[in-house]
Order: structure tokens, then C-alpha cells, then sequence
């Protein structure tokens, strides 16, 4: 057997097939530049047996035998992060973006129009007495505001190219929100007039983000931002005027 093992491998090794295969070996291992991986060429090597296996003068026994040497080296691939692993930004982290995005005028004008608002209850704190002046006076630019938001998409549904048309429902929906400031004005209470002010604030952003989702991102972002630093100084209002009752109650 071990004659015929002999002679089967010196056949082997001056047969042409094998000699390329020993001449291609080394540049793999030196340079790694060539497209054949080792498992392709022990692929190869095991077609090149079998193909002498099948000639007369060979034993299929010593093929198997040959065929016991062949090892392939294992390929790593490197791993790439699954879609779920890559952190996304978050909602406050694409807001910030947005808003960074946004027109200068439109983001300066929009953060002048919050003074009123967060002027008026903060000047109340600040001093600790409640002035109904000062809270009709935020109760009236709110209703002013309100009606700007729901005229605005009178503006917006007009255009011949604009995305929005001209119906009953964008239209009609447009003279809702100037309705709630009018009635809020109606009221004696301020904190009445407060509360039919956010319903209206509220109205107008489900609009503004629900029913006209052309509107960009940063218009969005903005309109968010400024409907809770409005809704909340309309209830700090109302806050500090309970509160002054309230101690003017118990002083008494």
C-alpha cells in the first residue's frame, strides 16, 4: 500500500494541473490579490483527483486517502451593524435640527411673537400681585394670534401651484380657530378666556400638522414650539390668578 500511495502522489505531483495549482499557491499566500480564495483552490484540487481517480490505473481507495489532506481555510467577513444597532437620532435631536434649519426671519419673528406671552405672567411672578390688566391684554394678543394661525391657511390654499385646495374643508377649518378667540374675548373670566384660547391653539396645530402635511418640517417643529410656550403661559396666567384669590380669600 504504501508503494501505491507512493507512486500515486509522485503521478500527482508531475501532472500539469497540479503544477499550476502549485505555482498559484504561493501568490495567495504573499500577495492576496488574487480573486482565489483557498477554499476555491481546494475545490479545484479535488476536481483534478477525481479526475485522475477515474482512470484505470488508480485505485478510488488511494483518492479517498488524498482527499483526507484537503483543508480550507475559514473566511471571516467582517461584521456590519444590523439596521436595529445604528443609533437614529432622537425626536428632540432631529426638532433642534429642523429648527437650525429653518429660515432666519421665520424663526426670529416666531420667537418675538412668544414675548408677549411669557412676559406677562413672569412680570406677575416676579413681583407676586396679580394685574387683570396685564391678563386681558396676553388674553387679547392671544385672540390675535389665534386668528392670524387660522387665516394663514386662507394664504396657504389660495394658490393656483399649492398643494392644498381651496375646499370646504380647508377653508371652513380656517375660520374655526378665530371663532374660539372671539368667544374667548366674550368671557369676563380670564381664566375662561384662557381655557377657550388653548382649545383654539390646539385646533390650529392639529391643522397645521395633521391636515396639511406639505407644510416642511421646520414649519412643523416651529409651530410645536410655539403652541407650548403659548398654551403654557395662558395657563400660568390663569394659575397665578387663582392663587390670588385664593390669598386674598384666606386674608380675609
Amino acid at each position: 500500500d504504501n508503494s501505491s500511495m507512493f507512486r500515486l502522489l509522485k503521478r500527482c505531483s508531475f501532472h500539469p494541473r497540479f503544477k499550476f495549482q502549485k505555482l498559484i499557491a504561493p501568490r495567495v499566500l504573499l500577495h492576496g490579490k488574487n480573486q482565489t480564495t483557498w477554499s476555491s483552490l481546494g475545490l479545484q484540487l479535488q476536481k483534478d483527483v477525481c479526475s485522475l481517480s477515474r482512470s484505470p490505473s488508480l485505485n478510488p481507495v488511494y483518492t479517498i486517502k488524498l482527499q483526507a489532506f484537503h483543508t480550507s481555510f475559514p473566511f471571516f467577513k467582517k461584521k456590519t451593524p444590523k439596521e436595529s444597532e445604528i443609533r437614529k437620532p432622537g425626536v428632540l435631536q432631529r426638532s433642534v435640527i429642523s429648527l437650525k434649519e429653518s429660515p432666519k426671519p421665520a424663526l426670529y419673528l416666531s420667537l418675538g411673537g412668544l414675548i408677549p406671552f411669557v412676559s406677562v405672567p413672569l412680570s406677575m411672578a416676579i413681583q407676586g400681585t396679580y394685574y387683570p390688566e396685564l391678563a386681558f391684554a396676553q388674553i387679547m394678543y392671544g385672540a390675535v394670534t389665534v386668528s392670524f394661525l387660522g387665516g394663514m391657511r386662507w394664504g396657504f390654499a389660495l394658490p393656483e401651484d399649492s398643494p392644498a385646495k381651496p375646499d370646504w374643508l380647508n377653508l371652513a377649518n380656517s375660520i374655526v380657530p378665530p371663532v374660539f378667540a372671539w368667544q374667548a374675548l366674550l368671557f369676563k373670566d380670564v381664566t375662561q378666556s384662557a381655557i377657550m384660547l388653548v382649545m383654539a391653539l390646539g385646533i390650529a396645530l392639529h391643522y397645521d400638522i395633521s391636515l396639511l402635511p406639505p407644510y416642511p418640517r421646520w414649519f412643523k417643529v416651529l409651530r410645536v414650539m410655539g403652541t407650548v410656550v403659548m398654551v403654557l403661559s395662558l395657563l400660568a396666567t390663569a394659575a397665578l390668578k387663582t392663587y390670588s384669590e385664593l390669598s386674598q380669600s384666606t386674608s380675609k
